[in-house]
Protein backbone atom coordinates (compact mmCIF):
# COMPACT_ATOMS: atom_id res chain seq x y z
CA UNK A 1 0.00 0.00 0.00
CA UNK A 2 2.70 2.19 1.04
CA UNK A 3 4.28 1.68 -2.86
CA UNK A 4 1.02 3.01 -4.26
CA UNK A 5 1.63 6.22 -1.93
CA UNK A 6 4.81 6.97 -4.24
CA UNK A 7 3.10 5.63 -7.51
CA UNK A 8 0.11 8.22 -6.77
CA UNK A 9 2.15 11.64 -7.28
CA UNK A 10 3.76 10.21 -10.89
CA UNK A 11 0.29 10.16 -12.58
CA UNK A 12 1.56 13.71 -13.63
CA UNK A 13 4.03 11.88 -16.05
CA UNK A 14 1.42 9.53 -17.52
CA UNK A 15 -0.45 12.52 -18.34
CA UNK A 16 2.33 14.34 -20.19
CA UNK A 17 3.41 11.65 -21.98
CA UNK A 18 -0.51 10.85 -23.22
CA UNK A 19 -0.18 14.82 -24.26
CA UNK A 20 3.30 14.07 -26.03
CA UNK A 21 1.51 11.44 -28.55
CA UNK A 22 -1.53 13.40 -28.86
CA UNK A 23 0.27 16.36 -30.05
CA UNK A 24 2.93 14.45 -32.42
CA UNK A 25 -0.33 12.32 -33.68
CA UNK A 26 -1.87 15.93 -35.08
CA UNK A 27 -5.18 16.03 -36.31
CA UNK A 28 -8.29 15.48 -34.36
CA UNK A 29 -5.83 13.66 -31.82
CA UNK A 30 -4.99 16.44 -30.43
CA UNK A 31 -8.21 17.79 -29.66
CA UNK A 32 -9.32 14.41 -28.14
CA UNK A 33 -6.06 14.88 -25.77
CA UNK A 34 -7.09 18.11 -24.61
CA UNK A 35 -10.51 17.07 -24.15
CA UNK A 36 -9.35 13.82 -22.70
CA UNK A 37 -6.97 15.83 -20.41
CA UNK A 38 -9.94 18.00 -18.67
CA UNK A 39 -11.68 14.90 -18.92
CA UNK A 40 -9.58 12.94 -16.37
CA UNK A 41 -9.62 16.34 -14.12
CA UNK A 42 -13.35 17.44 -14.20
CA UNK A 43 -14.76 13.63 -14.60
CA UNK A 44 -12.16 12.30 -12.06
CA UNK A 45 -12.47 14.61 -9.38
CA UNK A 46 -16.31 14.72 -9.36
CA UNK A 47 -16.18 10.72 -9.16
CA UNK A 48 -13.16 9.98 -6.75
CA UNK A 49 -14.08 11.76 -3.75
CA UNK A 50 -11.60 13.52 -1.63
CA UNK A 51 -8.09 12.13 -0.38
CA UNK A 52 -7.46 12.80 3.22
CA UNK A 53 -4.28 10.39 3.55
CA UNK A 54 -1.39 11.39 5.62
CA UNK A 55 1.15 8.51 5.19
CA UNK A 56 4.39 9.19 6.32
CA UNK A 57 7.29 9.10 3.46
CA UNK A 58 10.69 7.15 4.86
CA UNK A 59 12.43 8.00 1.53
CA UNK A 60 11.24 11.67 0.56
CA UNK A 61 14.40 11.79 -2.47
CA UNK A 62 12.14 9.48 -4.59
CA UNK A 63 9.94 12.23 -4.39
CA UNK A 64 12.16 15.28 -4.71
CA UNK A 65 13.87 13.28 -7.90
CA UNK A 66 10.43 12.80 -9.24
CA UNK A 67 9.91 16.59 -9.45
CA UNK A 68 13.21 17.33 -10.91
CA UNK A 69 11.48 15.00 -13.74
CA UNK A 70 9.27 17.13 -14.58
CA UNK A 71 11.95 19.67 -16.88
CA UNK A 72 13.17 17.20 -19.14
CA UNK A 73 9.08 16.11 -19.50
CA UNK A 74 7.70 19.69 -19.96
CA UNK A 75 10.62 20.21 -22.49
CA UNK A 76 9.45 17.45 -24.58
CA UNK A 77 6.24 18.52 -24.67
CA UNK A 78 7.19 22.17 -25.56
CA UNK A 79 9.40 20.59 -28.22
CA UNK A 80 6.70 18.45 -29.37
CA UNK A 81 4.48 21.58 -29.81
CA UNK A 82 6.60 23.86 -31.35
CA UNK A 83 7.43 21.27 -33.66
CA UNK A 84 3.83 20.23 -34.13
CA UNK A 85 2.77 24.53 -35.60
CA UNK A 86 6.07 24.10 -37.66
CA UNK A 87 6.86 23.60 -41.55
CA UNK A 88 10.06 22.16 -41.05
CA UNK A 89 11.59 18.63 -39.45
CA UNK A 90 13.76 19.94 -36.81
CA UNK A 91 17.18 17.82 -36.85
CA UNK A 92 14.72 14.97 -38.90
CA UNK A 93 12.94 14.46 -35.59
CA UNK A 94 9.50 13.88 -37.40
CA UNK A 95 11.11 11.38 -40.14
CA UNK A 96 12.77 9.48 -36.67
CA UNK A 97 9.02 9.35 -35.04
CA UNK A 98 7.82 7.97 -38.41
CA UNK A 99 10.29 5.27 -38.81
CA UNK A 100 10.11 3.83 -35.16
CA UNK A 101 6.40 4.06 -34.83
CA UNK A 102 5.01 3.38 -38.77
CA UNK A 103 2.98 6.14 -37.97
CA UNK A 104 3.69 8.91 -40.42
CA UNK A 105 3.52 12.11 -38.25
CA UNK A 106 4.57 14.62 -41.18
CA UNK A 107 1.96 13.67 -43.30
CA UNK A 108 -0.59 14.22 -39.76
CA UNK A 109 1.05 17.37 -39.36
CA UNK A 110 0.61 18.62 -42.73
CA UNK A 111 -3.03 17.97 -42.70
CA UNK A 112 -3.72 19.19 -39.17
CA UNK A 113 -5.90 22.30 -39.13
CA UNK A 114 -6.20 25.91 -37.40
CA UNK A 115 -8.77 24.81 -34.70
CA UNK A 116 -6.44 21.48 -33.74
CA UNK A 117 -3.74 24.16 -33.41
CA UNK A 118 -5.56 26.33 -31.17
CA UNK A 119 -6.71 22.80 -29.03
CA UNK A 120 -2.80 22.52 -29.04
CA UNK A 121 -2.29 25.40 -27.48
CA UNK A 122 -4.49 25.00 -24.85
CA UNK A 123 -3.19 21.42 -24.73
CA UNK A 124 0.36 22.77 -24.57
CA UNK A 125 -0.15 25.49 -22.07
CA UNK A 126 -1.85 23.50 -19.85
CA UNK A 127 0.93 20.94 -19.32
CA UNK A 128 3.18 24.23 -18.57
CA UNK A 129 0.70 24.92 -16.10
CA UNK A 130 0.42 21.70 -15.13
CA UNK A 131 3.81 20.28 -15.16
CA UNK A 132 5.61 23.37 -15.38
CA UNK A 133 4.43 25.89 -12.92
CA UNK A 134 2.84 23.86 -10.10
CA UNK A 135 6.25 22.07 -9.62
CA UNK A 136 8.16 25.09 -10.18
CA UNK A 137 6.03 26.22 -7.31
CA UNK A 138 7.03 23.61 -4.92
CA UNK A 139 10.64 23.71 -6.19
CA UNK A 140 11.13 27.12 -5.63
CA UNK A 141 10.01 27.10 -1.64
CA UNK A 142 12.79 24.92 -1.35
CA UNK A 143 15.12 28.09 -1.02
CA UNK A 144 17.65 25.60 0.65
CA UNK A 145 18.32 23.28 -2.40
CA UNK A 146 20.64 24.90 -5.11
CA UNK A 147 19.06 22.41 -7.52
CA UNK A 148 15.90 22.53 -6.78
CA UNK A 149 15.81 26.29 -6.98
CA UNK A 150 17.61 26.23 -10.79
CA UNK A 151 15.34 23.27 -12.38
CA UNK A 152 11.83 25.30 -10.69
CA UNK A 153 13.45 28.47 -12.06
CA UNK A 154 13.49 26.99 -15.31
CA UNK A 155 9.91 25.02 -14.91
CA UNK A 156 8.62 28.74 -14.30
CA UNK A 157 10.45 30.03 -17.37
CA UNK A 158 8.10 28.18 -19.68
CA UNK A 159 5.34 30.46 -18.98
CA UNK A 160 7.55 34.08 -18.71
CA UNK A 161 7.05 33.58 -14.63
CA UNK A 162 10.47 33.03 -12.99
CA UNK A 163 9.58 36.31 -11.25
CA UNK A 164 6.74 34.07 -9.43
CA UNK A 165 10.16 32.38 -7.13
CA UNK A 166 10.66 36.05 -5.97
CA UNK A 167 7.43 37.31 -5.80
CA UNK A 168 5.44 34.54 -4.11
CA UNK A 169 7.71 33.27 -2.05
CA UNK A 170 8.94 36.54 0.16
CA UNK A 171 5.61 38.34 -1.07
CA UNK A 172 2.22 36.45 -1.73
CA UNK A 173 3.52 34.66 1.47
CA UNK A 174 3.75 37.21 3.62
CA UNK A 175 0.95 39.63 2.63
CA UNK A 176 -1.63 36.19 1.40
CA UNK A 177 -5.05 37.18 1.98
CA UNK A 178 -4.68 40.98 2.36
CA UNK A 179 -5.09 44.16 0.12
CA UNK A 180 -1.06 44.39 -0.17
CA UNK A 181 -1.12 41.09 -2.51
CA UNK A 182 -1.41 41.60 -5.61
CA UNK A 183 -2.46 37.58 -6.14
CA UNK A 184 -5.17 38.00 -3.92
CA UNK A 185 -8.76 38.53 -5.83
CA UNK A 186 -10.87 41.45 -3.84
CA UNK A 187 -14.43 40.02 -4.16
CA UNK A 188 -16.39 41.11 -7.09
CA UNK A 189 -13.26 41.30 -9.36
CA UNK A 190 -13.73 39.13 -12.44
CA UNK A 191 -10.60 36.62 -13.12
CA UNK A 192 -10.45 38.39 -16.73
CA UNK A 193 -9.06 41.65 -14.83
CA UNK A 194 -7.02 39.65 -12.23
CA UNK A 195 -4.78 38.29 -14.84
CA UNK A 196 -3.22 41.62 -15.89
CA UNK A 197 -3.68 42.88 -12.88
CA UNK A 198 -2.02 40.40 -10.56
CA UNK A 199 0.48 39.46 -13.40
CA UNK A 200 1.35 43.69 -13.49
CA UNK A 201 1.59 44.03 -10.12
CA UNK A 202 3.30 40.60 -9.40
CA UNK A 203 6.04 41.90 -11.49
CA UNK A 204 6.73 44.92 -10.10
CA UNK A 205 6.53 43.39 -6.23
CA UNK A 206 9.38 41.28 -7.26
CA UNK A 207 11.57 43.67 -8.48
CA UNK A 208 10.95 45.87 -5.59
CA UNK A 209 11.61 42.69 -3.69
CA UNK A 210 14.81 42.42 -5.78
CA UNK A 211 16.18 45.79 -5.51
CA UNK A 212 16.23 45.49 -1.54
CA UNK A 213 17.98 42.48 -1.13
CA UNK A 214 20.62 43.91 -3.72
CA UNK A 215 20.36 46.77 -1.66
CA UNK A 216 21.43 45.19 1.18
CA UNK A 217 24.44 43.42 -0.48
CA UNK A 218 25.92 46.68 -1.77
CA UNK A 219 25.24 46.05 -5.10
CA UNK A 220 23.06 47.85 -8.19
CA UNK A 221 19.51 46.31 -9.47
CA UNK A 222 21.07 46.66 -12.96
CA UNK A 223 23.04 43.86 -12.80
CA UNK A 224 23.97 40.43 -13.33
CA UNK A 225 23.11 40.00 -9.93
CA UNK A 226 19.36 40.50 -10.34
CA UNK A 227 17.34 37.31 -10.52
CA UNK A 228 14.45 39.10 -11.93
CA UNK A 229 16.60 39.99 -15.75
CA UNK A 230 18.26 37.15 -15.57
CA UNK A 231 14.64 35.23 -15.23
CA UNK A 232 13.52 37.40 -17.63
CA UNK A 233 16.83 36.10 -19.85
CA UNK A 234 15.84 32.72 -19.35
CA UNK A 235 12.17 32.94 -21.31
CA UNK A 236 14.12 34.94 -23.94
CA UNK A 237 16.41 32.06 -23.91
CA UNK A 238 13.28 29.33 -24.45
CA UNK A 239 11.74 31.64 -27.11
CA UNK A 240 15.13 31.33 -29.23
CA UNK A 241 15.14 27.69 -29.02
CA UNK A 242 11.41 28.06 -29.69
CA UNK A 243 12.47 30.18 -33.20
CA UNK A 244 15.33 28.00 -33.80
CA UNK A 245 13.42 24.78 -34.16
CA UNK A 246 10.27 25.81 -35.45
CA UNK A 247 10.70 29.04 -37.23
CA UNK A 248 8.54 32.35 -36.80
CA UNK A 249 5.80 30.05 -36.79
CA UNK A 250 6.95 27.72 -34.08
CA UNK A 251 8.38 30.89 -32.06
CA UNK A 252 4.61 32.60 -31.84
CA UNK A 253 3.15 29.24 -31.22
CA UNK A 254 5.09 29.00 -27.73
CA UNK A 255 4.58 32.21 -26.87
CA UNK A 256 1.02 31.79 -26.87
CA UNK A 257 1.03 28.44 -25.00
CA UNK A 258 3.72 30.00 -22.83
CA UNK A 259 0.98 33.15 -22.05
CA UNK A 260 -1.87 30.39 -21.89
CA UNK A 261 0.31 28.68 -19.43
CA UNK A 262 1.06 32.31 -17.17
CA UNK A 263 -2.56 32.89 -17.28
CA UNK A 264 -3.73 29.50 -16.00
CA UNK A 265 -1.16 30.42 -12.84
CA UNK A 266 -3.32 34.04 -12.65
CA UNK A 267 -6.49 32.27 -12.09
CA UNK A 268 -5.23 29.58 -9.57
CA UNK A 269 -4.48 32.41 -7.74
CA UNK A 270 -7.56 34.58 -8.35
CA UNK A 271 -9.30 30.86 -6.93
CA UNK A 272 -7.30 30.33 -3.90
CA UNK A 273 -7.89 33.08 -2.11
CA UNK A 274 -11.05 35.45 -3.73
CA UNK A 275 -12.63 37.13 -0.98
CA UNK A 276 -10.06 36.80 1.58
CA UNK A 277 -9.34 39.62 4.23
CA UNK A 278 -6.71 40.09 6.74
CA UNK A 279 -4.96 42.02 8.63
CA UNK A 280 -1.14 41.59 7.50
CA UNK A 281 0.21 42.07 11.06
CA UNK A 282 -1.64 39.03 12.29
CA UNK A 283 -0.50 35.09 11.17
CA UNK A 284 -1.89 33.51 8.63
CA UNK A 285 -4.33 30.85 8.99
CA UNK A 286 -5.43 27.71 7.37
CA UNK A 287 -8.88 30.14 6.92
CA UNK A 288 -6.81 31.89 4.49
CA UNK A 289 -6.89 29.81 1.76
CA UNK A 290 -9.49 27.90 -0.22
CA UNK A 291 -8.96 24.39 0.36
CA UNK A 292 -9.86 21.31 -1.73
CA UNK A 293 -9.05 17.45 -1.24
CA UNK A 294 -10.33 15.97 -4.56
CA UNK A 295 -8.33 12.78 -5.32
CA UNK A 296 -7.18 13.21 -8.88
CA UNK A 297 -6.30 17.21 -8.43
CA UNK A 298 -4.21 16.50 -5.32
CA UNK A 299 -2.49 13.06 -6.57
CA UNK A 300 -1.87 15.34 -9.89
CA UNK A 301 -0.80 18.63 -8.60
CA UNK A 302 1.40 17.09 -5.55
CA UNK A 303 -1.22 18.32 -3.23
CA UNK A 304 -1.05 22.38 -3.98
CA UNK A 305 -4.90 21.37 -3.10
CA UNK A 306 -3.91 21.06 0.52
CA UNK A 307 -3.55 25.53 -0.05
CA UNK A 308 -4.46 26.01 3.77
CA UNK A 309 -2.04 23.76 4.96
CA UNK A 310 0.76 25.30 2.58
CA UNK A 311 -0.12 28.53 3.44
CA UNK A 312 0.07 28.33 7.26
CA UNK A 313 3.38 25.99 6.80
CA UNK A 314 4.84 27.04 3.37
CA UNK A 315 7.90 25.25 4.02
CA UNK A 316 6.31 22.13 4.49
CA UNK A 317 7.12 19.67 1.51
CA UNK A 318 4.52 19.11 -0.32
CA UNK A 319 4.30 15.11 0.65
CA UNK A 320 3.51 15.90 4.42
CA UNK A 321 0.35 18.76 3.47
CA UNK A 322 -2.21 17.75 5.78
CA UNK A 323 -5.93 17.78 4.40
CA UNK A 324 -7.58 20.41 6.91
CA UNK A 325 -11.04 19.12 5.87
CA UNK A 326 -12.49 21.85 8.46
CA UNK A 327 -10.84 24.65 6.17
CA UNK A 328 -13.00 26.95 3.79
CA UNK A 329 -13.78 24.55 0.57
CA UNK A 330 -13.20 25.60 -2.85
CA UNK A 331 -16.04 24.73 -5.44
CA UNK A 332 -14.42 21.59 -6.73
CA UNK A 333 -10.89 20.06 -7.80
CA UNK A 334 -8.74 22.40 -9.32
CA UNK A 335 -9.50 22.26 -13.34
CA UNK A 336 -13.18 22.03 -12.29
CA UNK A 337 -12.82 25.65 -10.78
CA UNK A 338 -10.80 26.97 -13.33
CA UNK A 339 -13.38 26.63 -15.80
CA UNK A 340 -16.15 28.28 -12.92
CA UNK A 341 -13.74 31.17 -12.86
CA UNK A 342 -13.57 31.65 -16.37
CA UNK A 343 -17.60 32.32 -16.39
CA UNK A 344 -17.90 35.37 -14.18
CA UNK A 345 -21.46 35.09 -13.69
CA UNK A 346 -21.35 31.65 -12.57
CA UNK A 347 -18.68 31.89 -10.44
CA UNK A 348 -20.01 34.82 -8.05
CA UNK A 349 -23.05 32.75 -8.50
CA UNK A 350 -21.45 29.49 -6.47
CA UNK A 351 -18.92 32.08 -4.96
CA UNK A 352 -20.75 34.88 -2.84
CA UNK A 353 -22.76 32.19 -0.97
CA UNK A 354 -18.78 30.46 -0.24
CA UNK A 355 -18.14 34.42 0.99
CA UNK A 356 -20.72 34.88 3.14
CA UNK A 357 -20.32 31.71 4.67
CA UNK A 358 -16.37 32.98 5.64
CA UNK A 359 -17.42 35.94 6.86
CA UNK A 360 -19.60 33.95 9.60
CA UNK A 361 -18.23 30.85 10.20
CA UNK A 362 -14.44 32.02 9.68
CA UNK A 363 -13.73 35.31 9.95
CA UNK A 364 -11.63 36.51 13.18
CA UNK A 365 -13.76 39.96 14.50
CA UNK A 366 -11.59 42.07 13.39
CA UNK A 367 -11.87 40.38 9.78
CA UNK A 368 -15.54 40.99 9.91
CA UNK A 369 -15.03 44.15 9.84
CA UNK A 370 -12.65 44.07 7.00
CA UNK A 371 -14.97 41.99 5.44
CA UNK A 372 -17.99 44.14 5.49
CA UNK A 373 -16.23 47.23 3.77
CA UNK A 374 -14.94 44.92 1.35
CA UNK A 375 -18.62 43.62 0.82
CA UNK A 376 -19.53 47.05 0.43
CA UNK A 377 -17.26 47.69 -2.27
CA UNK A 378 -17.36 44.64 -4.15
CA UNK A 379 -20.04 46.02 -6.46
CA UNK A 380 -22.15 42.51 -5.78
CA UNK A 381 -25.69 43.14 -4.37
CA UNK A 382 -25.77 40.18 -2.25
CA UNK A 383 -22.46 41.04 -0.65
CA UNK A 384 -23.24 44.64 -0.80
CA UNK A 385 -26.23 44.48 1.50
CA UNK A 386 -25.01 41.60 3.89
CA UNK A 387 -23.17 42.44 7.45
CA UNK A 388 -20.96 39.82 8.35
CA UNK A 389 -22.81 38.66 11.69
CA UNK A 390 -21.29 37.09 14.92
CA UNK A 391 -18.36 34.93 14.29
CA UNK A 392 -18.54 31.18 14.80
CA UNK A 393 -14.39 32.04 15.79
CA UNK A 394 -12.09 34.39 17.03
Amino acid sequence: MMLFHYLKFFFFHLIGLCSIAALLAGGHWISIGLFTVLGIYIIGDALCGDDTSTPKYKRPQILTFQLWMALPLLAFIVFSAVWSASSSDFAGFGAMVTSATGYDVLSAREHTTFGHHISGVLLAGLMIGLIGTITGHELTHRTWDPASMVIGRWLLAFSFDTVFSIEHVYGHHRYVSTTEDPATAPRGRNVYAHIVISTLKGNLSAWRIEQRRLKRKGKLALSPSNAVIRGHLMSLALVAAAYGIGGLEGMLYFIACGLWGKSLLEIVNYMEHYGMVRNPETPVQPRHSWNTNKRISSWTMFNLTRHSHHHAQGEVPYQDLKPFPEAPMMISGYLTTIVIAMIPPLWHRLMTPKVLDWDHNFASTEERKLASKANAESGIPELASRVPSQPKVA
